[in-house]
């Protein structure tokens, strides 16, 4: 019985082997002409930034709480 169990995962695990050797693994590969260059403004960038809204918040990550009478 013992014996059964064991030819069963070999031949899982052969049957497994066998997949995954028939699968071939994908490359990627960069476009060798790009569409065209990318050029960011750094000017209009910060300018940009200066009108965004700001939002307050009271951040209590490292507060810890304080039971009365102890320690």
């Amino acid at each position: 019985m013992r014996t059964h169990y064991i030819i069963v995962a070999v031949l899982i695990l052969l049957g497994l082997g066998v997949k995954m050797t028939s699968f071939t693994a994908l490359t990627a590969e960069a476009a060798l002409r790009s569409k065209g260059s990318v050029s960011v403004d750094v000017s209009q960038m910060h300018q940009n930034t200066k009108n965004l809204q700001v939002e307050q918040f009271h951040d209590m990550t490292l507060v810890f709480p304080v039971f009365p009478g102890g320690d």
